[in-house]
C-alpha cells in the first residue's frame, strides 16, 4: 500500500515493526502473536489500492429487476364517479365515527370485562369478525361467501369500514401499503361490476348503485381521509 493511502485509511491498531527471528517464514502458520501481526502487515501490503470487479453483462441481463407498477386507482366508469360533495360528506361522517370510537375506547379501558366475555386471540381473524359484527351479521357474510361473483358486497364492505375506523394514524408502513392495495382492488372490482351489469341497463333503470357506492366509499376514505390523494376519484 502506498504511503498516501495510509492517510485515507488510518490504522485502527497501529503496530510497529516486529523483531522476528531470521527463520521467519510468512507462508507457514504463525507461532507467536508477533509473527501473526507481521503476516497481516505483509498481506495488507500486497493488496492493490484499487480493485475493479469483472462483471459479465450477459449474466446481468438474465436477472433484470422486475418493475412493479405503483399506479393509482382505475378511473371510475363514466357516470359512476362520486361528486366532491359526496366524498367530503363521507369523510366527515367517518371522522365522527372515529371520534365516537375513541371515546368508547377510553371508557372501556377503565372497565373490567364481564366474566362471560372472551376476547379472540390476535391472530383469530374469524373470531374477531364474529366479535365485532355479531353472530347474525357474520353468518350472513359466511353464507354469501360461496358466491364467486360477489365482489365486495355491502356486508363485507361494512367489515372493511369498521377496520378502517379502528386504524390509527400515523399509519405504519404495512398498513399504508395494505390500504392502498385495498383502494386499487376496489377500483378494479368497480370496473368489473359495471361491465357485468351493463346488459341489465338495457332493460332496467337499476345501476347496481349499492355495490358501486360501497366501492366508492372505500376508495374515498383511503384517498381523502388517510391522505392517499393520488388514489382519489376525480369528482364527476
Amino acid at each position: 500500500m502506498e504511503p498516501g493511502m495510509e492517510e485515507l485509511m488510518p490504522r485502527l491498531l497501529p503496530v510497529d515493526d516486529c523483531d522476528l527471528s531470521e527463520d521467519f517464514d510468512p507462508t507457514v502458520p504463525p507461532r507467536t502473536p508477533q509473527e501473526y501481526l507481521k503476516r497481516v502487515q505483509i498481506e495488507a501490503a500486497r493488496c492493490p489500492d484499487v480493485v475493479v470487479a469483472q462483471i459479465d453483462p450477459k449474466k446481468l441481463r438474465k436477472k433484470q429487476t422486475v418493475n412493479i407498477s405503483i399506479s393509482g386507482c382505475q378511473p371510475a366508469p363514466e357516470g359512476y364517479a362520486p361528486t366532491l360533495k359526496w366524498q367530503q360528506q363521507q369523510v366527515a361522517n367517518f371522522s365522527a365515527i372515529r371520534q365516537s370510537l375513541n371515546k368508547h375506547r377510553s371508557h372501556w379501558r377503565s372497565q373490567h370485562l364481564d366474566s362471560n366475555v372472551t376476547m379472540p386471540k390476535s391472530e383469530d381473524e374469524e373470531g374477531w369478525k364474529k366479535f365485532c359484527l355479531g353472530e347474525r351479521a357474520y353468518s350472513e357474510i359466511d353464507a354469501l361467501s360461496d358466491n364467486e361473483n360477489l365482489g365486495i358486497d355491502y356486508l363485507k364492505g361494512r367489515w372493511l369500514y369498521a377496520l378502517l375506523a379502528c386504524l390509527e394514524k400515523p399509519l405504519l408502513p404495512e398498513a399504508h401499503s395494505l390500504i392502498r392495495q385495498l383502494a386499487r382492488r376496489c377500483s378494479e372490482v368497480r370496473v368489473l361490476e359495471v361491465t357485468r351489469t351493463v346488459p341489465v341497463f338495457l332493460f332496467q333503470e337499476n345501476k347496481n348503485e349499492e355495490q358501486i357506492s360501497a366501492l366508492n366509499l372505500i376508495i374515498c376514505l383511503v384517498s381523502r381521509y388517510f391522505d392517499q390523494r393520488d388514489l382519489a376519484d376525480e369528482p364527476s
